[in-house]
């Protein structure tokens, strides 16, 4: 795969996939900003390189439908604030009102060099998630080259990831190139002993993570909830006897909804003996703070680790870690929740496969 390195970007139209896809409270506000931070490298880059940028991105879920609180404003504000505060750039961002048309096609034909252009919520058209090919030739009339840096929804066959680039010369941004290299260490050859922390829940699409991640992990560390289905659907893996599960349990109206002070004391054990340690999912149910104590333990024992590789992911995973301050001290914090789990478990991940050079 080329990266946005590989071309010559100079007064050339890039029009690249973001995963700006952020949580929002009820107002419409970010509450967390993590992954629109992850994709200013590779802004800052094509600005600094003279290249005219349109951006792209889905927020929510909206099913082909325009929503008023689901409209990509509060998108370009942060990007503002972080381009202008954080970094100390002069910048222009535009928004416009949709995606496709001519009057789009003909503002798009006037940008100048380092001006930035973000696009309407790509759901609120169902051709995205439909993988519609007349849509994706609409948005490949407007740039000269595709650059996907939304790992996140590389897992999907959506019109802008997978259909665009059939049309453009393509290739990933900064994003995408740091997960790749960052899970490929995690997979290949890690430093031993290894452990891998699975919680949340729906053990059926984690299946696939836990049997592959077990070989090459020294342990896997699960939650109650996938330890309950792992034994209630008779699940059986490569190496059962790696896996471990909680030994004890806080109990609310007769369900475990975090784990116990020996379960705590066990996985921080493991943990202390780690060399390399890959988490995803929390282990209690975080949303209330009478029930954060098992996962927050867990999250300040890898964060105390020094000579360790750690990698964590998983939107729950990264919500929680905001929320306490401690992403930074983490080596790599993944901005994939499928698709992470998707290219652990060694599946191929569509918007990476419509990248490779064809044949």
């Amino acid at each position: 795969m080329k990266t946005v390195r590989d071309f010559n970007v100079k007064n050339k139209r890039v029009l690249v996939r973001c995963d700006f896809n952020v949580p929002l409270d009820e107002q419409g506000n970010i509450l967390n900003d993590f992954r629109i931070r992850q994709t200013i490298p590779t802004i800052k880059y094509l600005l600094k390189e003279k290249a005219k940028i349109i951006l792209m991105s889905h927020l929510g879920n909206p099913e082909g439908e325009m929503v008023p609180e689901l409209q990509m404003d509060k998108i370009q504000e942060r990007l503002i604030e972080i381009l202008e505060i954080s970094e100390h750039l002069d910048v222009s961002i535009t928004k416009t009102p949709s995606c496709k048309g001519y009057e789009i096609e003909k503002y798009i034909f006037g940008l100048e060099p380092s001006e930035i252009l973000l696009l309407e919520n790509l759901r609120f058209y169902k051709e995205e998630t439909d993988n519609d090919p007349e849509f994706a030739k609409s948005l490949s009339r407007l740039g000269d080259i595709y650059i996907n840096d939304a790992f996140g929804v590389c897992h999907r066959s959506h019109a802008s990831v997978v259909g665009v680039p059939q049309y453009l010369p393509c290739g990933i941004g900064f994003l995408i190139e740091k997960e790749i290299q960052n899970l490929e260490r995690l997979l290949k050859n890690p430093k031993k002993p290894m452990i891998a922390l699975i919680g949340g829940k729906k053990v059926g699409t984690k299946s696939k993570v836990i049997d592959k991640i077990l070989e090459v992990a020294d342990f896997v560390l699960i939650s109650g909830l996938i330890k309950e289905e792992i034994e209630k659907t008779g699940m059986v893996f490569k190496y059962p006897e790696k896996l471990i599960g909680p030994v004890d349990s806080i109990i609310c109206e007769g369900k475990g909804l975090d784990i116990g002070p020996k379960t705590i004391k066990l996985f921080k054990k493991k943990i202390r003996k780690a060399k390399t340690i890959f988490w995803n999912g929390p282990f209690g149910m975080t949303e209330k703070e009478e029930f954060q104590k098992g996962t927050f333990k867990i999250a300040k024992a890898i964060a105390r680790k020094w000579f360790c590789f750690s990698v964590a992911g998983g939107g729950e995973t990264i919500e929680f870690l905001n929320r306490k301050r401690l992403i930074s001290k983490f080596d790599h914090v993944s901005t994939g929740g499928g698709a992470m789990l998707s290219f652990i478990a060694g599946e191929p991940l569509p918007g990476l496969e419509a990248l490779r050079p064809k044949g």
